[in-house]
């Protein structure tokens, strides 16, 4: 009935896709035997726990949990171990917004994880969102939960109950106000899209606990006392359209790549090496939102927690004689940034490259008197992007930059790629 009325009426209704558990999920695809076990996923260098299954929840295991403080736990219960593994999640998440997009009139990706979906003038708003939950699992193998309602917020916490109670079939269809006044007063005041963990204790000292605590509350106030991005997701709770659909996200400001090293580095040799890894992932990605970069910062540092090595950070910003995209004109300069900060005798564990003062290719106007671009640059990054994109990153690349370098981040629990390398690809026994 709510999406009858809402397609007679045409008023703007939304969509938040959602994928449980993503990561996990993930592995799951790609390795069957997991869907039978809890599993949880682990970040950068098997530091923290970063995802959990419902099952691995339930044995009560936290979220940011320390992998070296809990490794005995999680061996007891059972529970599968994965370290991340960006590259198989990508492409998986760039597979579930492509099937999204198939089905609704308007996508916009929020995450890697979860999307909004425009459905304004759908009439049968929940067998859309069964149907999409039906496609994801049997195309992509994907488990979502589908939230929808009459406001982006209110989609927000529509998906919320769609993943608490399995009785909902993972699809909520919040468009009706009867509905959504039954949700909102028993939604917690932390499960409403943004309103973190610094905000949620000021608004329950002024005698708000739920949802409907703060549709309710006095809207001047509420602008005066913390502003307008509050302000405004109240008269969303209320009903009122604040958010509208984007055609995607503004390009990046700046642009940084940095990871820590496997093991702590001494020699420069090294670093370099992982600084071209760096400058050149993050070349690409300035190249994906067709900007050119103007200056850039190198930074180097020690590990800041060890008490018991000698500490050193320094970081020294460049500006480029005219703005490219050019991995070759952005690693040079910075290469030589590194050299002039590094200090032998100090164990480092990080280096990063910043990318700032970008500019839209074509929007602006080169100085007459910079050095001319190399000729065929922009011809050359394009066909070097098509190759790594179609045969996997890293296939064409500099020769600083090594296959598998000594350096690179621990992910000892690491799952093959499957869908984005041919030598790792799913294989099936007769």
């Amino acid at each position: 009935m709510g999406g009858q009325l809402c397609g007679a009426l045409n008023m703007s209704v939304f969509a938040l896709i959602d994928c449980n558990a993503f990561y996990c999920s993930c592995e799951r695809i790609c390795q069957p035997a997991l869907k039978q076990m809890p599993v949880v996923v682990v970040s950068n260098n098997d530091g923290c726990i970063i995802a959990r299954t419902r099952e691995a929840k339930a044995l009560g295991i936290p979220m940011g949990a320390p992998y070296f403080k809990v490794r005995d736990q999680l061996a007891a219960a059972g529970v599968a171990v994965r370290s991340s593994n960006y590259t198989l999640y990508a492409d998986i998440s760039n597979r579930v917004m492509r099937t999204i997009a198939e089905l609704v009139p308007a996508i916009e990706v929020y995450s890697v994880d979860e999307c909004w979906a425009d459905l304004t003038g759908i009439v049968d708003l929940a067998g859309l969102g069964v149907q999409i939950r039906t496609r994801l699992l049997r195309d992509v193998g994907m488990p979502v939960g589908v939230g929808i309602s009459t406001t982006k917020t209110l989609a927000k916490l529509a998906n919320w109950a769609a993943k608490k109670w399995p009785a909902t079939g993972g699809v909520v269809d919040l468009t009706a106000s009867a509905r959504q006044a039954k949700l909102l007063r028993i939604a917690p005041l932390n499960e409403v899209w943004g309103i973190g963990r610094r905000l949620a204790p000021q608004l329950q000292a002024l005698g708000m606990s739920t949802a409907w605590d703060l549709a309710q509350y006095d809207i001047a106030t509420l602008r005066k006392t913390f502003g307008v991005t509050l302000e405004r997701t109240a008269r969303e709770l209320r009903g009122e359209s604040c958010l509208q659909m984007s055609e995607g996200p503004p390009p990046k400001q700046a642009i940084c790549s940095s990871k820590m090293f496997g093991h702590r580095l001494y020699e420069l040799a090294p670093i370099r090496e992982a600084l071209a890894t760096y400058v050149t992932r993050a070349a690409e990605k300035l190249r994906s939102q067709a900007s050119l970069c103007g200056a850039i910062q190198v930074g180097l540092r020690t590990q800041a927690h060890n008490l018991h090595l000698p500490r050193y950070a320094n970081a020294l910003s460049v500006a480029l004689h005219s703005p490219t995209d050019d991995t070759r004109d952005i690693l040079a300069p910075a290469l030589r940034a590194l050299e002039a900060i590094y200090r032998p005798g100090f164990a480092y564990s990080k280096c990063s490259i910043l990318l700032t003062d970008l500019s839209r290719r074509g929007e602006m106007t080169m100085d007459l008197f910079a050095s001319a671009p190399r000729p065929g640059s922009e011809r050359l990054m394009a066909v070097v992007d098509a190759i790594n994109k179609r045969e996997g990153r890293g296939t064409v690349r500099l020769g600083r930059v090594p296959v598998a370098p000594a350096w690179a981040m621990r992910r000892e629990m690491k799952s093959q790629c499957y869908t984005t390398r041919w030598d790792e690809v799913i294989g099936v026994r007769g």
